[in-house]
């Protein structure tokens, strides 16, 4: 995990990156979650360099904005791109996933999901390397190109993370990162479903038939209420499952 609150890359250059240092880092790295909050005002026209993480003979994992907007990653090889909205000015959660054993990738965006592809299976990220932002480089933390840099900002959280083994009593494997990432959705549908229900009151409220329509009003609400209900018990079972996995 590295954890800051904000870095701003001003303006290109050929000499400046911020290096981060992992606290522990896999001797075989096989899966991973890579998220970061982005955003930048560079459009299409040239690549831009997202993350790099570089060993002595090997780009191990680079993640970048392509010439046409796509987002991609690569694994010391070629890479697998992703046709998603172009990033911009305004703040974007990235989250890239990919794992070894079955070869999937996807990248999510503000928590939404691509499609997934199938790349690099059975493949391993070495250890010992360097990571670092703002710049792509070409030897061991150096030979950096300008037109490749970073404009803009990374703020609040850069995490890179291998997902936990499976649970020993049922299998599965989780991924709390990507599960949290539905928590933001299911708040948003309580809040708009409130907002749908005020704004029923309001119109029932000011109308001159207002004893005529209130027993369908009462249907309303109560409609209103249960579908809130639901939906804040489903949130907390789904907080109450999260810590209970990692427990």
């Amino acid at each position: 995990d590295f954890t800051f609150k904000s870095l701003v890359f001003p303006a290109e250059t050929s000499s400046s990156y911020v290096e981060l240092v992992p606290q522990n880092w896999p001797s075989n790295l096989q899966a991973f979650t890579l998220c970061m909050r982005v955003a930048t005002e560079l459009k299409g026209g040239r690549e831009v360099i997202l993350f790099a993480y570089r060993t002595v003979d090997f780009d191990e994992l680079n993640v970048w904005r392509e010439l046409d907007g796509r987002l991609s990653f690569y694994l010391s090889g070629n890479g697998v791109l992703f046709a998603v909205p172009e990033l911009g000015a305004l703040q974007t959660h990235l989250c890239f996933t990919w794992d070894s054993s079955s070869g999937a990738a996807a990248v999510f965006m503000d928590g939404k999901k691509s499609l997934t592809k199938i790349y690099k299976k059975s493949h391993t990220i070495r250890p010992g390397g360097k990571v670092l932002l703002g710049q792509d480089p070409d030897s061991f933390v150096g030979n950096f190109d300008a037109n490749q840099s970073f404009v803009g900002e990374i703020c609040e959280h850069v995490g890179l993370c291998a997902p936990r083994p499976h649970h020993p009593k049922h299998g599965l494997r989780e991924d709390a990162r990507l599960i949290c990432l539905t928590m933001p959705l299911v708040v948003d549908a309580v809040w708009a479903l409130w907002s749908i229900g005020a704004g029923i009151i309001y119109d029932y409220f000011h109308t001159s038939a207002m004893e005529e329509r209130i027993h369908t009003l009462e249907n309303v609400l109560s409609i209103h209420q249960f579908v809130i209900a639901a939906l804040s018990a489903g949130l907390i079972l789904l907080m109450t499952y999260i810590l209970w996995r990692k427990h």
